[in-house]
């Protein structure tokens, strides 16, 4: 421990270099903005700064990366609550309950939560990125085809515990998203499936062009017969302050979705998706008044915030330990720092412990960094909510298109965020969720890859998931889910129609 702490005051000698607190703010401050663009999210702005970082001392260059990264996992909240259109895929879930917030005027706290909470499971996140690093790391490589796969149908498992209204709608909506998912080319076969003959299709549906549809577009389409603002008045700094209920009913959130976030972070795929998407269903799950969910509970913005950023902070366990990207973004940050001649693994800590540490306590300061300058802005951000909807939302419809477009510069994903606005609508009118389609649309090609990987590895044989300790306890967790899922209907004698969410006729 004593060395770890020595190893930390080393760290915060570089990181509060007065260049790299430049760099860390710069970071920050695009990744905000970059959250906050639709389509946009943390591998395009990333990506588009790379070659930037070419000719910067490496660790100026990773912490700069790093800024951008976490600070758009914060940025996307802030479209999501105060215009239901998600900044990038892991605010999917805040949109739900923080933009009924803000129609109850509680944007300001919504916004405030979502800072906080950021910034405590980022917090919690770099400690255990300090502490638990070895660890975490060399569990995470005992994942194999068979074990992502039990993982992700636990994820669906869980969707179905989870689901607070109709089990069939809920599953229809997944079902609808896992279809979705299975459209472009077959990777183990090379074949092209479901693409109508359009080339653009082959690498599959975006989830930005959907989620940005789904949830964007048909909340224009829906308010666009309103022929006013939102009664928002200019607010005080008091008023930005939750209040302490809210403070109360957030604390337990904010410390599992850190926990949870950072844990499903260090297993390779889009962990900030699939945390924030299990995040909320357990804090509705666990809650009290399940019923205030989806009308505006403080709860379902501060798990889902908290979950994707300490995910966030938990992919970059195995990158810098074990030099393995567990998302593009991550690869691309890998890219990045071979470019200055450094190879990520087990060897970094030791050849190159100003790197490590340095890097480790930049994260430290870049989190009070998002902190300070995001809660201040809160105000700025709640009046936007003042501009007519005549001028705010043809605005809106044009940051989602050119956001949409700028992401693969092609107008098939332009088309698909249109057709998803207009069936986003139509589903919204019919009452379903919109969240599973996201989810299923994610899940989807990692279900499909790993599953056909495990069945080649076993020859066909099924049993290879009972063969496997890891993949069998989370099958069985998932199993038992969806049997509690059913508790309702078998226990206390509820007629099968009422449940699946049917009327009797």
């Amino acid at each position: 421990m004593a060395e770890t702490f020595q190893n930390l005051l080393l760290g915060f000698s570089v990181a509060l270099q007065p260049s790299i607190l430049v760099y860390a703010f710069v970071g920050c401050l695009i990744g905000t903005l970059v959250g906050m663009m639709p389509g946009l999210g943390p591998l395009a702005g990333i990506s588009l700064l790379l070659p930037a970082t070419f000719g910067l001392n490496p660790i100026i260059a990773i912490v700069l990366l790093a800024g951008v990264y976490y600070g758009a996992m914060y940025g996307g909240s802030t479209t999501s609550i105060l215009l239901r259109i998600p900044g990038e895929a892991a605010s999917v879930m805040t949109c739900v309950d923080g933009y009924a917030m803000t129609q109850r005027g509680r944007a300001g706290p919504a916004l405030a939560i979502a800072a906080i909470g950021s910034f405590v499971a980022g917090t919690l996140g770099v400690i255990g990125l300090m502490l638990l690093a070895p660890t975490l790391a060399e569990f995470a490589l005992r994942f194999g085809p068979p074990e992502y796969t039990a993982l992700l149908l636990m994820g669906l498992f869980i969707l179905a515990y989870m689901s607070g209204g109709s089990m069939l709608k809920t599953l229809a909506m997944a079902a609808l998203g896992l279809m979705l998912g299975m459209i472009g080319i077959d990777v183990m076969s090379g074949y092209t499936r479901f693409s109508l003959g359009i080339v653009e299709l082959g690498d599959g549906v975006g989830i930005v062009p959907v989620a940005v549809g789904l949830f964007g577009v048909s909340e224009i389409l829906l308010a666009a017969g309103a022929t006013a603002a939102l009664p928002v008045q200019r607010p005080k700094l008091r008023e930005l302050i939750p209040s302490r209920e809210e403070f109360r009913l957030s604390a337990g959130p904010i410390a599992r979705g850190s926990l949870l976030g950072f844990m499903i972070g260090i297993i390779p795929g889009s962990a900030h998706i699939i945390s924030s998407f299990v995040s909320y269903g357990i804090e509705r799950r666990l809650s009290k008044h399940p019923e205030r969910f989806g009308q505006g509970a403080i709860e379902g913005v501060a798990g889902p915030e908290s979950a994707n950023n300490a995910a966030a902070t938990g992919a970059f366990v195995p990158m810098m330990a074990l030099g393995i990207p567990t998302s593009p973004v991550t690869a691309v940050m890998i890219a990045a720092i071979m470019v200055h001649g450094i190879l990520p693994g087990p060897m970094l800590i030791q050849q190159q412990p100003e790197l490590f540490w340095g890097f480790v306590a930049s994260m430290y300061v870049g989190n009070v960094v998002l902190l300070i300058l995001n809660l201040p802005m809160v105000g700025l951000f709640v009046n936007l909510l003042r501009i007519p909807y005549a001028y705010l939302y043809p605005c809106i419809l044009c940051f989602c298109i050119l956001g949409t477009y700028s992401v693969s510069n092609s107008l098939v994903d332009v088309w698909i965020l249109l057709v998803m606005g207009g069936l986003g609508y139509v589903l919204r009118k019919l009452g379903y969720d919109l969240a599973p389609v996201a989810l299923g649309l994610v899940l989807a090609p990692m279900l499909e890859l790993s599953l056909r990987q495990s069945l080649a590895m076993s020859a066909g044989d099924y049993g290879i998931f009972l063969d496997r300790p890891i993949a069998t306890t989370m099958l069985a967790l998932g199993v038992v889910l969806f049997l509690f899922a059913l508790k309702p209907l078998v226990f206390k004698g509820k007629d099968w129609r009422d449940q699946v969410g049917l009327e009797k006729q």
